[in-house]
């Protein structure tokens, strides 16, 4: 266990270490030191843009000033060793209350009202960056609105995906129901349709959001982008509703689209497409097929 010896030089003081979870991504641990306990992340050197990327996501998301993040403590390549270390603040939560989705609804549209701090309008990111173990593309779109976001939205998201899942082997009739519905993406955004350029967390399911015990909403392992809000809201109720509250102080911000917009409703269902292929290409099994599904359901009649 070479990290102690490591934190040691690089953080000064003694530092003890306790295993938490060995993951498909990463390994992690509880550090103990002089400054208090520390959340550390491990990957083999070969890995390191991963925990790098994450690093910088944190970083973008608490420069917003709007979402609270865990504060970084450092992420550094120990070639000697040949591991990446990320430490960060050791986060004490606590159990949801009632409050906790309006809170977090507002604190969310507070992030996607920033003006994002880089692209100039466009999509994109100044790095690729990992969604779950696979890497996310984020190429910078040629232009901003809804031309500069299909062509973000093709090339970057769900035409990446589709390459890889061929690459992979995926079923070809998941492959020939995509090809479709990619080369189609313009019908679910009318001409007049203008999305918001901002800066989005884009891996917000439940296990990546929490309550401090002072109450605030807090997130992490992000996977950021500058996107359509509405994107992040469709990760947010893939796998379960939102929080109790949350779209109601979320609307009060004006960015909620309306419930009865059926573009929305299924622009939506594009957006979670994006990450059930992913799950398709990490775990495979059900997502493939319920990926299928999904895909089929969106073409054309």
């Amino acid at each position: 266990m070479p990290v102690p010896s490591f934190l040691n030089s690089v953080l000064g003081g003694a530092w003890t270490l306790r295993p938490l979870d060995v993951s498909d991504f990463s390994a992690t641990w509880r550090a103990d030191g002089p400054d208090g306990p520390l959340f550390v992340k491990t990957v083999p050197l070969a890995r390191a843009p991963m925990l790098e990327a994450e690093a910088d996501g944190l970083e973008a998301l608490a420069a917003s000033g709007t979402l609270r993040t865990p504060q970084l403590a450092g992420c550094w390549r120990d070639e000697e060793r040949g591991q990446t270390i990320l430490a960060m603040e050791w986060l004490d939560l606590a159990r949801p209350d009632h409050g906790f989705g309006a809170r977090f609804g507002r604190a969310l549209a507070a992030l996607h009202n920033t003006p994002p701090p880089d692209g100039g309008g466009r999509f994109g990111w100044h790095r690729h960056n990992v969604l779950g173990a696979t890497p996310q593309l984020n190429t910078w779109s040629p232009q901003g609105g809804r031309e500069g976001w299909l062509r973000f939205l093709t090339d970057q998201r769900l035409g990446a995906l589709r390459e890889r899942l061929a690459r992979r082997g995926a079923p070809p009739a998941l492959l020939m129901v995509l090809d479709p519905l990619i080369d189609g993406l313009e019908c679910f955004f009318p001409a007049d349709f203008s999305p918001r350029a901002s800066l989005i967390h884009g891996d917000l399911w439940s296990g990546n959001r929490a309550m401090l015990k002072d109450g605030n909403p807090v997130v992490f392992d992000p996977a950021v982008s500058i996107s359509d809000p509405e994107a992040e809201l469709a990760m947010l109720e893939l796998f379960g509703p939102a929080p109790a509250g949350f779209a109601e102080a979320y609307a009060e911000a004006g960015l909620l689209p309306d419930a009865s917009d059926e573009g929305a409703v299924q622009r939506r269902k594009v957006y979670q497409l994006y990450h059930l292929l992913n799950h398709a290409l990490l775990y495979g099994g059900g997502y493939m097929d319920q990926a299928e599904r999904v895909a089929r359901a969106l073409l054309p009649r």
